[in-house]
């Protein structure tokens, strides 16, 4: 049985599509921009930073996983590759954004 690989990495940065700066998560990994949602294609396995795209990754859905709570599903601008990520709305340091979600649920699914 494979494991699933993951490499603990929370970093704050600066969002390369709103310019916020992003402190990092006070419970988990940050790895997309609490304003708008987008991501950086950086990772094959969470964060292994291995990925030589280096695209942005638009938020285009936001699902609910039955273990992990609501999500976002980001499709790489660049070369097409898709992932999700948990949202956290009640970070205290800097919470995801609801309105933002709900604009994503509004819009439906991109294909």
């Amino acid at each position: 049985m494979q494991h699933a690989r993951f490499t603990h990495r929370n970093e704050g940065f600066i969002c390369a599509h709103c310019g916020v700066d992003v402190p990092p998560s006070t419970s988990t990994c940050r790895n997309h921009c609490p304003n708008c949602l987008y991501s950086v294609h950086l990772d094959n396995f969470p964060g292994d930073r291995a990925a030589n795209c280096r695209g942005l990754m638009e938020p285009i859905e936001i699902i609910q996983h039955s273990k992990k709570g609501w999500q976002v599903v980001h499709r790489c601008q660049r070369c097409g590759h898709e992932s999700r990520n948990t949202l956290h709305f009640d970070d205290p340091l800097a919470a995801d954004s609801f309105n933002r979600a709900l604009e994503l649920m509004r819009k439906g699914p991109s294909i």
